[in-house]
């Protein structure tokens, strides 16, 4: 049986056209492997999100899509999408601070931010426009049964965001008092989940890029044995939220976009989550 799926690219302010280029051209490459109608949609408005089973919130500048979604009645239904429902969905650069539980290098007020990952962002943690660079990153989670190693995805940092730090699952709930109490930082709003998960998943980290030390023994799943440095943390992903630091969609390589729509069909094949009215 053919599942029609709807992804929207929150099209408020950044590079949704590009995400939605990419999308098509790996959407085409997914459908000689399965019977998945998939439909790409702009969204601006509440009306156009509710009619989505997924969604990317693109790079862009994330004070000002917050500070438009808000203005649109569109903050506490992307909270919704992505905190109560829980479905899939992606956010590259300032779609990742977005994403992110906390904030820092914001001032109080001057930031809002959806949630879902339980993360801490150092915000334009590589510096101003003029210091964004391109940077080769191995992706261990594109790699197939074919190939034992994918060839390096050539990332692009702009003004890029890090995660400085993994906190403790729950939904924002077990750290918000902590974090709301740390320098210049903001938080999102705790949310309670409607859908059939599990216990809280802890962030999986997705890909790192070789910097500033740091040691997350204890806090990485499966990683109490961690005894060296990863790097900058790039790309992370919690249950159905997944975020990178670098844009993918302002490169011609549509494989990270055809990773995460199989996760997409995956999830919705999974039945936690009632579809989208079409």
């Amino acid at each position: 049986m053919t599942v029609s799926i709807t992804v929207g690219v929150l099209a408020l302010q950044g590079a949704f056209f590009e995400h939605t280029k990419l999308l098509k051209q790996a959407a085409v490459q997914l459908q000689a492997k399965n019977e998945a109608l998939w439909v790409f949609t702009e969204v601006r408005t509440a009306e156009q999100l509710d009619r989505c089973d997924a969604l990317i919130i693109p790079g862009g500048e994330s004070t000002t899509v917050s500070l438009v979604a808000a203005r649109s009645n569109l903050l506490e239904p992307l909270r919704d999408f992505v905190k109560v429902h829980r479905k899939p969905t992606w956010g590259t650069c300032a779609g990742l601070i977005l994403l992110a539980e906390s904030a820092n290098r914001t001032k109080k007020g001057g930031q809002d931010l959806i949630g879902g990952l339980d993360v801490r962002v150092n915000r334009n943690y590589f510096g101003r426009q003029t210091e964004s660079f391109e940077a080769d990153l191995d992706l261990p989670f594109l790699s197939d049964a074919t190939t034992s190693k994918a060839r390096p995805f050539r990332g692009v940092f702009i003004r890029a965001p890090v995660v400085e730090e993994i906190l403790a699952p729950g939904d924002g709930k077990p750290h918000q008092k902590e974090e709301a109490s740390q320098n210049e930082t903001v938080i999102a709003p705790s949310r309670d989940a409607t859908a059939d998960f599990d216990a809280p998943k802890p962030v999986e980290v997705m890909a790192t890029l070789p910097g500033r030390s740091r040691r997350l023994a204890g806090k990485l799943e499966a990683a109490a044995e961690l005894n060296e440095d990863i790097g900058d943390i790039v790309a992370v992903r919690q249950r159905n939220v997944f975020g990178t630091s670098f844009h993918p969609e302002l490169t011609p390589d549509a494989r990270i976009h055809g990773w995460w729509l199989q996760q997409v069909l995956d999830a919705v094949g999974s039945g936690r989550f009632p579809q989208a009215p079409s």
